[in-house]
């Protein structure tokens, strides 16, 4: 579900990271160098494509084709590294998050990786422009906590940004088995226990673009 509004979140969003704290740097090299190596395979198949058809400019519509598919290939495998940059600075935010371990749904970071993708289609960098604000919703103060900013590509001035407010798990199987673990262990291992926290696979997007007006596009991510 998503929609469009000119107003602001009344406060809904978080304060930038504290200063002193750079934004997280994706390697765009690395990109470069996998997608020099799946370029090699592409040409291969257009060659084959080639000698198969009439002149009739089947080329032309292949050569279209073939750099049309090297930039989805790209931004999917960056949206991939924008993923696991994400699944780090989480992994890494307990002591933020005031918990001894944060567990991560597999399917979270798949679905947050696929939300990048849809946001960044119509931008003119594509997700190389995106700037992103990673927050925890702990539901038990009105602030959000923020985690983490991370610059997708840090040679580029931003062209949209992106707050990504994640949820902890309220519901279903999970507070259930704390709640079983808090019974049959002793107080210290119980409280120890009691402060792992889950993320929900339920999470909300929230684009601004940078280059124009300032409205928002709000997504609800199941």
């Amino acid at each position: 579900m998503s929609f469009s509004s000119n107003h602001s979140l009344d406060g809904s969003f978080p304060p930038s990271p504290a200063e002193g704290r750079g934004s997280q740097r994706l390697s765009w090299g690395s990109l470069l160098q996998r997608l020099a190596e799946l370029k090699g395979l592409n040409q291969r198949v257009t060659t084959d494509h080639q000698c198969s058809s009439s002149e009739t400019g089947s080329v032309t519509d292949m050569s279209l084709s073939e750099s049309d598919s090297s930039f989805f290939l790209l931004e999917e495998t960056l949206a991939a590294e924008v993923a696991a940059t994400i699944t780090q600075s989480l992994n890494d935010a307990s002591e933020i998050l005031g918990c001894s371990k944060l567990i991560l749904p597999d399917c979270l970071l798949h679905n947050i990786s696929q939300e990048m993708l849809h946001l960044s289609v119509s931008e003119p960098c594509g997700l190389r422009g995106a700037l992103i604000d990673l927050c925890v919703d702990r539901g038990d103060q009105s602030n959000l906590c923020t985690v983490d900013q991370i610059a997708v590509d840090a040679t580029l001035v931003p062209t949209f940004h992106v707050t990504l407010v994640l949820r902890l798990e309220s519901g279903g199987l999970w507070p259930k088995v704390q709640k079983l673990f808090s019974g049959s262990k002793s107080p210290q291992a119980s409280a120890k226990h009691h402060n792992t926290l889950r993320l929900s696979t339920s999470f909300r997007a929230i684009k601004r673009k940078l280059y124009c007006s300032g409205e928002l596009l709000i997504e609800e991510c199941c």
